[in-house]
């Protein structure tokens, strides 16, 4: 696993020498990767709304035959509250409480569910397992943690300190609702406050990424959830630096970048 973080560092500092990235090519890049976000983060808990729909909803603002208001609401909220995180990483802000409950509320907004934004006060268990959340009592004492632990971990690879972060806040579990897609979208806080692009985990992946959750709250081990977000970063990079060097002039590591690209370094 240290040998594939110390490629996408690598890969990474490739992509910042593309940097600052022309308004065409930002526009191009935030545009696929905010559909992709949000129709596989939405899919992921049940929403059916395509790919294509998803960003026909968003783009248009119409709405799909067949589907249902709540799940054009759900991709609503997302692509809002993706917008925000954004703002977030380029503010450089460190990550607060207040940040999250304003991401769960903009997840959340308008879809009748309550509680937007205020953690929640029964106490419940993961769906299709024995896992039990943490006594709702106890929510805000290990919000605050989670809160101090961010700000603390700051010597992690950015892209272990983002799995972490999923993993940490799913365990806690804070809100009635909306806790996987607002943990995902944590994770992208994370990596875009440190330079690296959005990263998605796949819907055809969800069996996986549900097991790798599993498996680190129960035996504790992260290494599975470790590789899906890596996994992840990777695609995302590659895909991005197709496009800067097909885009911009060649760069002093093009040959560098196009080996690895091609799998050959």
């Amino acid at each position: 696993m240290m040998s594939r973080l110390e490629e996408l560092t690598r890969a990474k500092g490739w992509l910042d020498s593309f940097r600052p990235l022309s308004a065409d090519v930002a526009d191009e890049l935030r545009h696929r990767f905010e559909v992709r976000l949000t129709y596989h983060s939405t899919a992921i808990e049940g929403n059916t709304l395509t790919q294509s729909e998803t960003q026909i909803v968003l783009e248009k603002g119409v709405t799909i035959g067949g589907k249902s208001v709540q799940e054009h609401l759900e991709v609503i909220g997302h692509k809002e509250a993706l917008d925000f995180v954004l703002s977030l990483a380029d503010d450089q802000n460190p990550i607060s409480e207040r940040m999250v409950r304003e991401i769960h509320s903009l997840v959340m907004q308008g879809q009748g569910n309550g509680g937007t934004g205020a953690f929640r006060t029964l106490d419940v268990m993961a769906a299709g397992t024995e896992f039990r959340y943490p006594n709702h009592l106890h929510v805000p004492n290990l919000m605050a943690e989670y809160i101090e632990w961010l700000g603390t971990a700051i010597d992690m690879h950015p892209i272990l300190r983002a799995s972490e972060a999923h993993l940490r806040f799913v365990t806690i579990h804070p809100f009635k609702d909306g806790n996987g897609r607002v943990g995902r979208l944590l994770v992208n806080l994370v990596l875009l406050s440190a330079g690296y692009p959005i990263a998605v985990i796949p819907v055809e992946r969800r069996a996986e990424y549900i097991e790798s959750l599993v498996a680190a709250q129960g035996v504790g081990s992260r290494s599975s959830l470790d590789e899906l977000v890596i996994d992840a970063v990777e695609s995302s990079l590659r895909e991005m630096l197709e496009v800067c060097t097909g885009a911009t002039s060649p760069a002093q590591n093009q040959e560098d970048v196009r080996q690895w690209l091609a799998g050959e370094s």
